[in-house]
């Protein structure tokens, strides 16, 4: 006999109630804290953006083609960490699901490696190259490790499209807010804290940044939860993000 429930001969009890859990209404709190992951992740972008080549060429003491040659090698391991990254993520288990606990595990240390990325070694020569590098791969990979699932995560809190295009809007405008007070605000910590040392002034500055990146992604991990089942999320197969990588690596080099 026909029935207005839902068909549980496709659909498990557990799925079921994921699915009604996945339409509840999000708190302001859950929101903001949504918008606050990606705000911390502009903090990060709008550094190495907007400062990292003149922090590299002025403070640091490299050429610019060294610079150059830097970002361009970066760019190529980003076309292949991105893919990888998402492989990683579709796979994690944990209690707290698969995409929220990357923002508990990368937070601390990605503000580290922003911190690092932005202070003057002892260095000299090759040294001081390899120090530039190793830090700007590690501040890169840290980013892709947070941001990737980052970016699904709002497809396991609900399937409701207005909580969808709410949780946006809060997250684009946490994110102008975040872009505003880096551009505006490190070079005013740059003078505060360096007192004519441009070394000092970018590595105290740019740390107090992160720290505040890292209490974003924090705040983002505890406010935040995933309400979809595994079951109902899916994987994608190894051949399908090999096949995504492959067209992402073609993209960028024809770019």
């Amino acid at each position: 006999m026909p029935t207005d429930s839902v068909n549980t001969g496709s659909i498990s009890g557990k799925k079921a109630e994921g699915i009604i859990s996945a339409h509840t209404k999000l708190s302001v709190s859950e929101k903001i804290g949504y918008g606050l992951g990606d705000a911390g992740g502009t903090i990060i972008t709008c550094l190495i953006t907007s400062f990292l080549t003149f922090f590299y060429t002025d403070v640091f003491g490299l050429t610019p083609a060294i610079v150059g040659t830097l970002f361009i090698s970066l760019r190529v391991i980003d076309a292949i960490s991105d893919p990888l990254m998402g492989i990683l993520a579709d796979r994690t288990q944990s209690r707290w699901g698969r995409f929220r606990p990357w923002q508990l595990w990368i937070a601390l240390p990605i503000g580290v490696v922003g911190f690092l990325t932005f202070t003057v070694p002892g260095l000299s020569g090759d040294a001081k190259i390899a120090y530039a590098f190793f830090t700007y791969f590690l501040l890169s990979v840290s980013y892709t490790a947070i941001n990737v699932p980052y970016c699904a995560l709002i497809n396991t809190m609900t399937t409701d499209h207005r909580e969808v295009i709410s949780c946006q809007s809060w997250r684009f405008v946490l994110c102008g807010v975040a872009g505003f007070m880096v551009s505006v605000g490190l070079p005013w910590l740059v003078q505060i804290f360096g007192k004519g040392d441009a070394a000092l002034g970018y590595q105290q500055g740019v740390g107090l940044l992160c720290a505040i990146a890292v209490v974003m992604f924090l705040w983002c991990f505890f406010t935040v939860r995933e309400r979809l089942p595994l079951a109902l999320l899916g994987q994608f197969s190894i051949r399908e993000h090999i096949r995504g990588m492959l067209k992402t690596i073609s993209c960028c080099w024809y770019c």
